[in-house]
């Protein structure tokens, strides 16, 4: 069921309606993320961020009469940008915003690693995410909120490991996923090592800045920011890292770790606004990037994570110099003794040849 506000035949409000399949989450995960996305964007309208007023929601239950959750929320003007179609003076003017949009964000440092609750008393709680939340025994079992950035890295892999022995996720590629997860735990000191650690404080970030998020006007003027389910608090070294819409696609998935063209604008116009400490993260942020796709990423697109692995292993230098085949013999030979692998190895012997 879809409602609206208008006022004087203008359209001021629209709900916003999560789509609901056979793999949505469960209702008491959906309702707190819901309530997750409410207070996040209740926070922003604190802030000079651009982002659409919220006015009310509803949760899964059975009081709701319109019989989904929603948020009710002020519709924007202007349309989602498309990168691809940009001149580069309309991707120099979004870029130019985006960089006060991160300048903003920057002026408002958490102590916790988490997504944001409650909108009458903000604060940082557990991370209001599926990929972060495990089932068990019918109980919903949400991650962190953490004070620890190791603890922050390692805890999403440790989850991942664990479904794969539980065969829920994974399950046509398990042991190279138990492989890939494996080694990814094993990087996490190396990736911690190299973050730039200026600010020991943690700061709000999109979860999805992939571009479609940002709404534009004819002039490629942003008009607001949308989309911000998911958010969390991260370091600054990823909150502050390029957008994803900003990548070179094409070089990225290739396994290069050069920075393209719009990162490059991107740090230059942060230095020139006076915020070089923010341009530095912007500049070392490729590993940040490859260790965030790595972890949980779809192998059903077995070509495009190869070359997301290989760049990460070049980018940390770590088995960077093998192909993927040998990688493969040399994990399973690295990680014999791990009881986890040799489940995996003796529930399906043809396992082992995998990828």
């Amino acid at each position: 069921m879809a409602f609206m506000v208008v006022l004087n035949g203008r359209l001021i409000s629209k709900p916003r309606v999560r789509r609901f399949n056979a793999t949505s989450p469960p209702a008491t995960l959906r309702d707190y993320i819901i309530q997750s996305e409410f207070a996040t964007l209740k926070f922003l309208e604190q802030t000079n961020v651009p982002t659409p007023k919220v006015f009310d929601f509803a949760l899964d239950r059975v009081d709701n009469p319109v019989g989904v959750g929603y948020i009710l929320m002020e519709k924007l003007q202007g349309k989602s940008l498309r990168w691809s179609i940009a001149t580069q003076d309309q991707r120099r003017n979004v870029i130019e915003q985006l960089a006060d949009v991160f300048i903003e964000l920057s002026k408002y440092p958490f102590d916790l690693l988490g997504s944001l609750h409650c909108p009458d008393n903000f604060h940082v709680g557990s991370f209001a995410r599926e990929s972060l939340t495990d089932f068990a025994a019918s109980r919903m079992r949400t991650m962190g909120p953490f004070k620890s950035l190791k603890e922050y890295h390692e805890s999403p892999i440790r989850l991942i490991l664990d479904l794969i022995l539980r065969e829920e996720i994974y399950s046509e590629q398990a042991v190279d996923a138990y492989l890939i997860h494996r080694f990814l735990l094993d990087l996490v000191p190396i990736v911690l090592s190299q973050l730039v650690q200026d600010d020991q404080r943690y700061y709000l970030k999109h979860a999805d800045d992939k571009g479609d998020h940002i709404m534009v006007d004819e002039n490629f003027n942003i008009t607001g920011i949308i989309d911000w389910e998911w958010a969390h608090t991260a370091p600054p070294a990823q909150a502050f890292n390029s957008p994803i819409g900003l990548l070179p696609v094409g070089e990225f998935y290739q396994g290069k770790n050069n920075l393209g063209d719009d990162e490059v604008t991107f740090a230059h116009i942060l230095e020139e606004k006076g915020y070089p400490t923010l341009a530095k993260y912007v500049w070392k942020g490729r590993l940040q990037h490859r260790f965030s796709f790595c972890c949980g990423y779809d192998l059903t697109d077995w070509d495009g994570f190869l070359g997301l692995f290989q760049g990460l292993r070049d980018a940390v230098k770590v088995d960077h110099n093998v192909d993927w085949d040998d990688w493969k013999s040399a994990a399973l030979r690295r990680y014999s003794g791990d009881t986890g692998l040799q489940l995996l190895l003796c529930r399906n012997g043809d396992l082992v040849s995998e990828g």
